[in-house]
């Protein structure tokens, strides 16, 4: 199912995976290199509505018009927020516990627009901590901005922010947890000599997220 939103920054599009007995909705957010077909993105539209939660995946304005480069942060947020609360107002969706999420510059969305959304938690995949190799530039204060649980998947070899990074830039917040991924760049990519493969990768990916949406709805 495919719904296509208006915002203000121009149409957007909800690429849509319902349930067929729906106990949550999860939205994502794609980063700012890629759209709504990365693996981890399309892995999870495809196995959640099995187990009962409805997935829908939002392509910005920006991918939608065809454009290669993104809009500022605050565009983005702009189209998110818009696209979320006119999709909130289809009967179907509208009164499912919503849970909020992304890629990359996607999860920096979700965490930014969670409050205003009314989202009971965040799945925050590969959060971009900051650019490659200028830590100094921190965006852990997004990832501390909601009150709600947040669930970061990271990479050991993530170069914009290593789970070890992300820890350590989360500690003292109780509602972040932190899933290392070993061997795993910031592209969900698995290094040769890592001791796990891709389907190893796959498999942690559904059950963390469809352990954490179960877990905020008990």
């Amino acid at each position: 199912m495919i719904i296509e939103t208006p915002t203000p920054e121009g149409p957007g599009r909800l690429h849509v995976a319902p349930a067929e007995s729906p106990r949550a909705l999860l939205v994502l957010g794609h980063g700012a290199g890629g759209g709504i077909d990365a693996m981890d993105l399309k892995l999870l539209a495809g196995f959640l509505p099995g187990e009962g939660i409805a997935v829908a995946r939002f392509e910005q304005p920006w991918r939608v018009a065809g454009r290669k480069i993104a809009v500022p942060p605050p565009r983005l947020d702009v189209g998110w927020t818009a696209a979320l609360k006119a999709f909130r107002a289809v009967p179907e969706f509208a009164d499912l516990p919503l849970y909020l999420g992304g890629r990359s510059a996607g999860a920096r969305v979700a965490c930014r627009t969670a409050t205003e959304l009314g989202a009971r938690g965040v799945v925050c995949l590969a959060f971009p901590l900051h650019l490659p190799g200028r830590p100094e530039k921190s965006r852990a204060p997004e990832l501390l901005t909601p009150d709600v649980p947040r669930l970061v998947l990271q990479g050991t070899k993530d170069t914009f922010g290593s789970a070890d990074e992300v820890r350590a830039a989360a500690a003292g917040d109780a509602g972040v947890r932190i899933v290392e991924l070993p061997g795993v760049d910031h592209g969900y990519r698995v290094a040769k000599a890592a001791e796990w493969t891709a389907a190893d990768l796959r498999a942690e990916l559904k059950r963390q997220v469809l352990d954490f949406v179960t877990a905020g709805r008990e």
